[in-house]
């Protein structure tokens, strides 16, 4: 069994966990089958090329997928809260696992400047940053939701407003310290491979437009007291601009990343 029947599997089952989000124990154990035959497709590929999925769309889509759908699930495991918020975070699954199945999943160039630890510890604070940003953004859109009649009927067992509140704010902290973790192993990872911390390249620009935006969120929630709905409101702008720089900008720019030869 090839790394696309593999992942073609693993999508059929994230496809039957969102669609029975809320039978947790059936979408519990769909998304249990996901993130075991998805972590077998990276697997495959990454033996059959040598490399992490790092290079492509079709890469770059596939392994945030897992990732994302991997933070969620522990985070709904670890606190029993946020489960219930899981049909939130729905949406963002889903696109990801559709546009995946219209890219090229052909190899990519894998650059001598990426042949570096800190590459792989770039990455992995980048997509812990962004698992813990879902997370607190599905929170944060209870409240907001829970408005609508049938958002009423889909989150009737959520926590209180104030609790989704409350995690949102704790999931949105986390996500503020691996992202700042990100911008700084970029940096040393950017010094120790083309001889510059910084550059202001479209990827590095958008990426602390991101930090700047949470950071504003953030602080906003305590200084202007926002309502829980506001402040859902607000973390899911914010994802807007973190989905923009994780999947706009490395392929709509000429140069995402100077010196990355």
């Amino acid at each position: 069994m090839d790394e696309t029947l593999f992942l073609r599997a693993a999508l059929a089952c994230y496809l039957t966990a969102l669609v029975t989000a809320r039978w947790r124990r059936w979408a519990g154990a769909a998304l249990g089958a996901a993130l075991l035959l998805h972590t077998l497709s990276l697997s495959e590929r990454w033996q059959l090329l040598g490399h992490g999925p790092f290079t492509t769309m079709y890469e770059i889509l596939s392994s945030n997928l897992w990732s994302l759908a991997l933070v969620l699930a522990l985070s709904a495991w670890a606190v029993r809260e946020v489960r219930a918020a899981v049909p939130a975070a729905a949406p963002v699954l889903l696109v990801l696992a559709t546009w995946l199945l219209v890219v090229d999943d052909g190899p990519g160039h894998f650059p001598a400047t990426y042949d570096t630890v800190l590459l792989y510890l770039h990455t992995l604070v980048g997509k812990i940053f962004l698992g813990l940003l879902l997370v607190a953004v599905a929170l944060g859109a209870v409240p907001g939701l829970r408005r609508w009649a049938w958002g009423h009927r889909l989150f009737a067992d959520a926590p209180t407003d104030r609790r989704c509140d409350e995690l949102a704010h704790y999931f949105a902290g986390m996500a503020f310290v691996f992202e700042s973790l990100m911008l700084v192993v970029g940096a040393v990872w950017a010094q120790d491979a083309w001889g510059r911390y910084w550059a202001w390249d479209p990827l590095e620009s958008w990426a602390f437009a991101t930090w700047l935006a949470l950071a504003a969120a953030l602080h906003a929630r305590v200084a202007l007291r926002l309502t829980p709905a506001t402040f859902g409101l607000a973390l899911a702008g914010v994802f807007v601009v973190a989905f923009l720089t994780f999947f706009g900008v490395p392929f709509i720019s000429v140069s995402p990343h100077k010196g990355a030869v």
